[in-house]
């Protein structure tokens, strides 16, 4: 997928909002659940337009592995931009016409309501008689539930794990093992700078690529619970150990680890910095793999780029193998038009999307992949061992957070590194726009 794309859609899940749900609540509130719609003529799948890659997959599946299922309910694909999705979904429920399938709101709180109006399908029960639950990789399902409150409420069509992508020729001819530690870490980066090798790249005009080294912190110093603790009242991004995690963070920037003018480097530049050698390490997450396999993009060769875990924190309660991820744009099912075929549909592709996506596209998702398929590359390999063997993950910085604190969090991340904001201040910042939600 080229990776506009795939930015644009990493983008809106960052920063999206979660709207106004007054008109959400009055539309599903009358509903008792239940099928009592018509049995769909079509499999419908209402798309955003950004994304291309899970509607394609879906109809070279059509034509191919899943023929059978879409002879008996045809495939008809709807798309929406992303920035009407919500609105859209909303009016829908209203009338009591969400299609079998469809792209989930840009926050989690919609599909939340959705799933009170008993408009979403209980997807793990029906995966469950559809015996094919297990076709579901046992992280994304952490992930699903992590951002539903506990419920399976979507499907994995993208599945992306978060770490530091490295530049291996850098780290060799600078004598630099592979950190496995805090410490190590900034070692590493002490022996780059001190070669004038930038050790890291970061897009500070988007903000999120430096408030997730804050939250990688926080997860491996204080366990993976450490942002859900913040969520439910029981801790403050104020707490002493809160602050710690952002003063780290800020000195990586005090010292001109990320360059200099990091506020205005956009995503595409950051990019550009890692795969054309002038940085050693990128944190970023999987979606990545798709700029790293384009030779146009990739100066440096896939063969010097490889992948690591956040360091673990000397005394920490977290663990390296506990990866942020996400699910992209989330996708779930209509409860009133699943039946038989949409069940048939939705059997085939738990069996068969994984594969195909990856074929076809080099996408990594959350189905299992059941055909064998050639990585594009060594580090594309690493990367999907890593999902494959991860059995708990954990949330981004902002996951849980208000749409305001969302966005003081990422506008206000520059002057955490650049020093124009404290540590103190940061936190204290994002703290009361959580409390004002």
């Amino acid at each position: 997928m080229p990776h506009r794309t795939i930015r644009a859609r990493r983008l809106a899940l960052t920063s999206a909002g979660v709207m106004s749900l007054a008109l959400l609540a009055t539309a599903c509130g009358g509903s008792n659940g239940g099928g009592t719609s018509a049995a769909p003529k079509d499999f419908t799948y209402l798309s955003v337009t950004e994304n291309t890659t899970t509607r394609t997959a879906l109809t070279t599946l059509s034509t191919s592995t899943c023929k059978a299922e879409n002879d008996a309910l045809p495939l008809k694909v709807e798309t929406i931009p992303q920035a009407q999705l919500d609105q859209k979904l909303q009016l829908l429920a209203g009338q009591d016409a969400l299609p079998p399938m469809f792209a989930a709101g840009n926050a989690p709180a919609l599909t939340k309501q959705l799933a009170k109006g008993n408009k979403v399908a209980d997807i793990e029960l029906e995966l469950k008689r559809l015996g094919v639950l297990d076709q579901l990789e046992p992280a994304a399902v952490s992930t699903i539930k992590a951002l539903y409150g506990g419920k399976l409420m979507a499907l994995p069509y993208e599945y992306n794990i978060e770490g530091i992508f490295y530049n291996k020729k850098l780290f060799q001819e600078n004598g630099i093992a592979v950190p496995g530690t805090w410490d190590e870490l900034l070692t590493a980066a002490d022996k780059l700078n001190a070669k004038g090798v930038q050790p890291f790249s970061a897009s500070g005009a988007q903000g999120w690529p430096l408030t997730r080294l804050i939250s990688g912190y926080l997860y491996r110093s204080l366990g993976p619970d450490a942002l859900d603790k913040v969520d439910a009242g029981t801790a403050k991004l104020t707490d002493p150990e809160y602050v710690k995690a952002a003063e780290e963070v800020a000195a990586l920037g005090k010292k001109g680890y990320f360059g200099k003018g990091v506020g205005s480097i956009d995503y595409d530049t950051a990019m550009n910095q890692f795969l054309t050698g002038k940085s050693g390490m990128f944190y970023m997450g999987s979606w990545a793999l798709a700029n790293i396999a384009d030779p146009k993009q990739n100066k440096v060769g896939t063969e010097n780029v490889g992948f690591m875990p956040f360091p673990a924190v000397k005394g920490g309660k977290g663990s390296i193998d506990q990866y942020p991820s996400n699910i992209g744009l989330a996708v779930t099912l209509g409860s009133k038009s699943f039946g038989d075929k949409t069940g048939a549909w939705v059997g085939c592709i738990a069996k068969n999307f994984g594969s195909t996506a990856l074929k076809d596209h080099g996408t990594i998702t959350g189905f299992k992949v059941n055909t064998p398929v050639k990585d594009t590359s060594e580090v594309a390999g690493t990367v999907r061992k890593t999902i494959s063997g991860s059995k708990q993950n954990v949330l981004w910085f902002e996951a849980l957070f208000s749409t305001k604190a969302t966005t003081i969090s990422n506008t206000s991340a520059p002057g955490l590194v650049n020093g124009s904001i404290s540590p103190e201040k940061f936190m204290a910042t994002v703290q009361d726009a959580l409390g004002s939600q």
